[in-house]
């Protein structure tokens, strides 16, 4: 499931791509697929343990085209084990609501990003986020979970603020949006008929991508979508080439 639109990441063969926050993989699979060379950040184990097992896969199974590679790192969106300006894109899914000082953590996605370079950036989206929040404390009090919730105007100027330029701007997973609040209002830990139904019909969309529920999602996106994706580019003509960040890490 993919929150991220490659086309207006304009994500092309033989780019570096930094995916931070990487969880279990989804948009680094994607990026390695399309032909760049990946770099999947995060602060779990478990999550980098998890992408580099998929990510090998994918290479054995020859899922990339040539000149592809991927790589995984263990590491702090707040102090980036990159040079500056050495990544063509960056990735920062459903990353920025965990982190207090997330004005620090965009300058270090600004400082690595290359000139000309571009950011795609998806936090949940205020009005589904605060319908979750008042339902549960639950689903977002705990260790690691949201400590704010964005408007889109708040994001976009934060962006600027580092020195980004904020560009075109979509919402995503509609469909999403009514499970939580259901799970919010069951319970996030507990189990019902009425989640498992719901759960069941989300997988089904995963899997089969059948055209009602794709045509609902479209539909309703714009109304109801769980998260924001903002798209910004670093001022500056583009490189013509950009070396691969040098670093002790270990290669998929």
């Amino acid at each position: 499931m993919l929150t991220v639109d490659y086309d207006r990441l304009d994500l092309r063969p033989g780019m570096t791509v930094l995916d931070l926050g990487c969880g279990e993989g989804r948009h680094a699979f994607e990026a390695y697929r399309r032909g760049a060379r990946v770099v999947a950040l995060d602060h779990g184990a478990a999550e980098v343990g998890t992408t580099r097992r998929w990510l090998t896969a994918m290479a054995e199974a020859g899922e990339a085209p040539p000149g592809a590679a991927a790589e995984v790192v263990r590491g702090d969106l707040l102090a980036l084990p990159f040079p500056d300006g050495s990544v063509d894109r960056v990735i920062a899914s459903e990353v920025l609501e965990h982190i207090p000082d997330d004005a620090a953590a965009i300058a270090e996605i600004a400082r690595v990003l290359a000139p000309g370079g571009r950011v795609a950036v998806t936090v949940p989206r205020y009005g589904p986020e605060r319908v979750c929040w008042a339902l549960s404390d639950a689903y977002h009090a705990n260790e690691g979970g949201h400590v704010r919730i964005y408007r889109g105007r708040q994001l976009r100027a934060r962006l600027a603020a580092a020195g980004l330029v904020p560009g075109e701007q979509h919402h995503a997973h509609a469909l999403h949006a009514p499970f939580w609040w259901l799970k919010c209002a069951v319970g996030v830990d507990r189990d019902s008929a009425a989640v498992r139904t719901y759960h069941r019909l989300l997988v089904h969309d995963l899997v089969r991508r059948p055209w009602y529920t794709r045509a609902a999602e479209r539909l309703l996106d714009p109304v109801l979508g769980k998260s924001l994706a903002v798209y910004a580019g670093k001022p500056g003509a583009a490189a013509a080439a950009v070396p691969a960040p040098r670093r002790e890490t270990t290669a998929v």
